[in-house]
């Protein structure tokens, strides 16, 4: 009886073990995928910095070559990509959070480098990260999954992606697949890989012919179903994540179809990029729901999107590129106010959304703008990271560990509390 008494304790000690490993690793996986674990930039920690200076600056990292995507981690590991100026070669590099010390790097080489428009790069999508894995996509350069030591166990090629716009969707993982738009000028589809193999699990085709794949899915609850929600030229589509079918369709106001929609309150919302109306669809419903399943929509004023928008409560607050702030009802669409925001620039990252307040970065020099959308018009802080005006900053701020982390496109910044 003594001795199974201590097979028993055993037993239990490392189930805890196992346990406290398992909860240790989900929660230093905090920003593991563009814009965080929904994917719609929200973040949960109450100790994401709101005010910095340059003196917030813990450390500097530069990176080889440039890029756009947006630091991920997991554990004490951040990872982000770059390439040479002629995109011949890509770079995945993982960073020491805490010092920002180069802990390894990988190079891929392109043997036909894609046509990179004047605001893309040739290495924009994010990674994304299961905890064991991590998984880069460089267009026609293929996608890649190594191991969190950098040890490659597969990489795959996705296709030519012709055009002169370049490719920016960040892959996404969803029950041990890895989505992929593969939107380009041509053939264009949605694909999913096997995570642990890289093999082909399914392939869906989308219309010929769009600008090109900016777009990352998000997934959501929809109730009775999860639905892969994707942003396009020509309006938004709900997928079943599992094995790709389209379920729905909206038809948007204008083309691009750059931002990621929003999903709260049992609505997607959606901006289109170009200018044109922001709307609202409930999910859920089965072919052409235009007509039959938009919520509501309601006039943009200002110029071009590229920010996504963002909601907070009963408030979606969206920016342009240019900087003109709209603030709507999300149950109706009213539009409560539109106003340009305190700070000059041009606005291109997607936005991050912690504790009421809305933070977007602006391109030249990284200053950044927090609102608190409502009724009126709040501006919260105006913040400086001491860069140069000429620094161009598109990628997402991550807050991972109670600090936030920016990226030129060439430089990693950790800012502290």
């Amino acid at each position: 009886m003594p001795n199974m008494n201590l097979r028993i304790s055993r037993n239990s000690l490392a189930l805890a073990l196992l346990l406290s490993v398992s909860s240790f690793v989900q929660a230093a996986s905090e920003w593991p995928r563009f814009r965080g674990p929904t994917g719609r930039g929200h973040a949960d920690g109450k100790d994401i910095p709101v005010k910095w200076s340059p003196e917030s600056v813990a450390w500097k990292a530069t990176l080889k070559g440039t890029g756009q995507s947006s630091p991920v981690n997991v554990g004490n590991k951040l990872f982000v990509t770059s390439a040479s100026p002629d995109g011949s070669e890509r770079f995945v590099t993982c960073l020491d959070r805490d010092t920002g010390k180069q802990l390894w790097e990988r190079a891929i080489t392109c043997a036909t480098p894609e046509k990179a428009h004047r605001m893309n790069s040739h290495a924009t999508p994010s990674c994304a990260t299961d905890g064991e894995r991590i998984i880069a996509f460089f267009g026609p350069g293929g996608i890649h999954c190594y191991d969190l030591n950098g040890r490659k166990i597969w990489s795959k090629d996705l296709g030519s992606f012709p055009g002169s716009w370049g490719t920016a969707a960040s892959p996404v993982i969803f029950n041990d697949k890895v989505i992929q738009n593969c939107d380009a000028v041509g053939a264009s589809s949605l694909v999913a890989l096997d995570t642990a193999t890289g093999n082909e699990l399914w392939k869906t085709k989308r219309e010929d012919k769009p600008r090109g794949g900016w777009s990352t899915p998000i997934v959501i609850d929809a109730g009775k179903r999860k639905e892969l929600i994707l942003n396009g030229e020509f309006g938004v589509h709900g997928y079943d994540p599992e094995s790709g079918k389209e379920l729905w369709f909206c038809k948007s106001f204008n083309g691009r179809g750059s931002p990621v929609p929003e999903f709260a309150n049992g609505l997607v919302y959606v901006v289109s990029g170009k200018p044109g109306d922001i709307y609202a669809v409930t999910p859920g419903g089965s072919g052409d729901v235009t007509k039959t399943r938009m919520k509501w929509h309601s006039q943009r004023r200002g110029g071009r999107d590229l920010p996504s928008p963002a909601i907070v409560g009963n408030y979606i607050f969206v920016l342009t590129m240019s900087g003109i702030g709209s603030c709507y009802d999300a149950k109706t669409g009213e539009m409560l106010w539109n106003d340009r925001i305190p700070m000059k620039g041009e606005f291109a990252g997607a936005p991050l959304v912690a504790n009421g307040l809305v933070y977007f970065q602006a391109v030249n020099g990284g200053d950044t703008v927090v609102v608190k959308p409502g009724k009126t018009p709040e501006f919260v802080a105006q913040n400086s990271l001491g860069a140069d005006s000429k620094e161009i900053f598109r990628a997402g701020l991550a807050p991972i560990g109670g600090r936030l982390f920016a990226r030129s496109q060439s430089t990693v910044y950790c800012i502290k509390p």
